[in-house]
């Protein structure tokens, strides 16, 4: 019996037709395509956070649910192809990460790692492109919400924050919306604890290149490691991010009449 074929990502439609919000969940899910098994890894491994983002999803199906936004999450994990990073990024298929040999790519050459991007990378992005036309032209602006999460603890080393906010050079969300979280009692790091400083990546790709407002919200996976808790922090956030996405319009429009 032949693998049936799924689509590389899962879309979540838009019930509002009036939203401008797009939901993307880059590293949502731990599963990988039959034809690659376990990529030679334990499933004790494939449950930890080098095969996913763990809690991501969650948060993003509750948001989405809450705007009535479409979201894109990919189906499968980040060690068959990293959705967050351009095709020419050494790190799009991981041969080694955080200490673990991922042997089904130790051999992957260009031409395997070609396949990967073909069947599953560009269909996502392709994807998004297309959802981003479409509101652009109804006349709207698309605004691009990226979750990820971290660690608690990253060699040793604890992590104090417990919302990250990631932004390069267009702070029209990113800024509202850590003054917001702080507000809020939230512990944030700006462009924490990675920067979002990453060309090709999802965002710079699909909101930067294009001018389009846009953050990436990383979120300490102890906070949403179970569905309940990942629940309990969408209906924090979301009135939290209502709050930021009216700041940035406000900003905005005294930009535009000043």
């Amino acid at each position: 019996m032949t693998e049936p074929i799924l689509a590389p990502f899962q879309c979540i439609p838009p019930v509002n037709s009036a939203s401008e919000l797009i939901f993307l969940c880059d590293h949502a899910a731990n599963a990988l395509p039959e034809a690659y098994g376990g990529l030679g890894l334990a499933p004790d491994l494939l449950a930890t956070h080098i095969a996913y983002d763990i809690g991501a999803a969650w948060v993003v199906r509750a948001l989405a649910a809450r705007f009535g936004a479409p979201a894109f999450l990919a189906r499968w994990s980040r060690l068959l192809v990293d959705l967050n990073r351009g095709v020419d990024d050494p790190t799009l298929v991981m041969k080694l990460s955080d200490g673990s040999v991922i042997p089904g790519n130790r051999h992957a050459d260009d031409a395997e790692i070609d396949r990967r991007i073909a069947q599953f990378h560009a269909p996502y992005h392709t994807a998004i492109a297309a959802m981003v036309a479409r509101l652009r032209d109804a006349g709207r602006v698309p605004i691009l919400i990226s979750l990820h999460s971290f660690t608690p603890v990253w060699k040793t080393t604890p992590r104090p924050w417990e919302i990250g906010v990631l932004w390069d050079r267009d702070g029209r969300l990113a800024q509202p919306l850590m003054n917001r979280l702080a507000g809020a009692g939230f512990v944030v790091g700006d462009n924490e604890p990675y920067s979002g400083a990453l060309e090709n990546d999802t965002l710079n790709r699909h909101g930067t290149k294009n001018g389009l407002p846009h953050v990436l919200i990383e979120i300490r996976q102890d906070l949403i490691g179970t569905e309940p808790a990942a629940q309990a922090m969408a209906e924090r956030l979301a009135p939290i991010l209502e709050a930021a996405l009216a700041d940035m319009g406000q900003m905005s429009r005294k930009t535009t009449h000043s």
